[in-house]
């Protein structure tokens, strides 16, 4: 059912987002008197779930939700239509148009994209507010990174981070994002003994975050609170309890959940028995028990789950509709920024193993229904689709972008045998990321 409950969410979210997109294409065209022959959502290879002409447009609903097009006359575009364009240009053809007018149709449902997620951010910081963990919430400070910890830069446990290159900081959970993506570099850091001081990060730290599997720099740090326990798994077995408090493993203090992680990752194998100090009802006992190695997370699983204590309370900010008109700009612009920032990180081995298709997506969405969490993915979807659309490979509207630049520069029309090469590629190109993508979604789904 969870399942079911998540593809729901997805498929209505990529409808409407591509619908919208498909409208700004449309809307621009026919504001020129440019001719739509078709508009549809979803691909309609061999066959429409439903078609209807309406003037000079048919609308329908494919059966492929792949994505979905208008079928703008006289372009070069996926339907490949040479027939079409190896008759004389028509007045109400896309290729008869000034390039300026050609521009506006190409980055239209670019535009709307961003117009749409710009505007779904301020309705739902508008409606819900906005959750914050401030730095109050922490009654042990920050976890650092190992591998941040070891550089001995003056970043470790305990410690709380107050201005990120001057500006306060309202929400802890953000403090990854601005080192690793917006190149926040000067910390001021509130010291568990009350001192401040200053740290300052090299300018390429974000390399350093990626290239040791640090950009999870800092969290909140938690005891190991085990607050569940699953059945025929080795934490049953070996006696473990809910709410037994996990302070060692092996002989060695683990008194806070990443030093017990830590621990945990020095070793690798199939099944490694660890002992384990449990303080349990004012009682100090060691468990023997089984560790699982887990090859997604390289790290071993025993069958139990970590509390988040109710002393953690997020902070939760209701705004005025005219407060939330900034704040969702700003939510959107962040979100904007951070998305573009990580795109370069495809290109690297480690990238290129992360990237994943519809089910990555799809997991976005919780198992039961909820239009918070609904909207605001449907708004970062929509960015992300405008990110991916711009971008300069033949077949998106990025790539027609850039020959209508060249034509506007040059004052020469790329040749058509060479925008139909450039589709062609392009096509290639989207069908083996969308291949590949969703291949490592299935994969991690039944081999990880």
């Amino acid at each position: 059912m969870d399942f079911w409950i998540k593809a729901a969410q997805l498929l209505l979210s990529l409808a409407i987002l591509i619908t919208l997109h498909e409208f700004g294409h449309y809307i621009a065209a026919r504001a020129f008197k440019i001719r739509v022959e078709k508009f549809y959502l979803f691909f309609d290879p061999w066959f429409s779930l439903l078609k209807k002409k309406i003037g000079d447009t048919e609308w329908g609903i494919g059966w492929l939700p792949l994505g979905g097009y208008v079928k703008i006359a006289g372009m070069v575009d996926e339907s490949m239509d040479k027939e079409q364009l190896a008759q004389p240009p028509k007045e109400d053809e896309f290729r008869s148009k000034p390039a300026w007018q050609r521009l506006v149709v190409m980055v239209g449902g670019v535009t709307v994209n961003i117009v749409l997620g710009f505007f779904i951010y301020i309705l739902v910081v508008a409606a819900w507010g906005e959750n914050e963990l401030r730095n109050e919430s922490l009654n042990y400070g920050l976890a650092v990174n190992k591998e941040i910890r070891e550089l001995n830069i003056g970043l470790e446990d305990g410690d709380k981070i107050i201005t990120v290159d001057g500006e306060p900081v309202k929400n802890v959970n953000l403090l990854n994002a601005q080192v690793f993506l917006r190149g926040y570099r000067i910390l001021e850091v509130k010291k568990p003994t009350g001192n401040v001081q200053q740290v300052i990060l090299d300018e390429d730290f974000d390399d350093f975050m990626w290239d040791n599997d640090a950009f999870r720099a800092f969290s909140p740090r938690l005891h190991t609170v085990v607050d569940t326990i699953l059945p025929d798994t080795h934490a049953e077995k070996s006696g473990l309890l809910e709410g037994d408090s996990i302070i060692s493993v092996n002989g060695v203090n683990t008194p806070f959940f990443h030093l017990f992680q830590e621990q945990l990752s020095e070793k690798s194998g199939d099944s490694t028995k660890f002992e384990l100090g449990i303080y349990r009802n004012d009682e100090l006992i060691t468990l023997s028990i089984f560790g699982v190695w887990n090859d997604k997370t390289n790290i071993y699983t025993f069958g139990f789950g970590n509390s988040i204590p109710a002393w953690l309370e997020m902070t939760h900010v209701d705004y005025t509709f005219g407060e939330s008109i900034s704040r969702g700009f700003t939510k959107a612009g962040w979100t904007m920024y951070d998305y573009a920032a990580q795109l370069p990180l495809i290109f690297t081995s480690k990238g290129i193993s992360s990237v994943g298709g519809f089910g990555a997506i799809g997991n976005l969405f919780p198992p039961t229904w909820d239009w918070q969490v609904f909207w605001a993915n449907t708004a970062f979807i929509s960015l992300v689709l405008a990110i991916m659309n711009i971008l300069p490979i033949p077949a998106l509207d990025g790539g027609h972008i850039v020959f209508l630049f060249y034509e506007m520069i040059t004052g020469r029309e790329a040749p058509q045998k060479v925008l139909e090469y450039a589709q062609l590629v392009g096509f290639i190109i989207i069908l083996s990321l969308f291949v590949y993508a969703n291949g490592n979604d299935v994969y991690r789904a039944f081999f990880e």
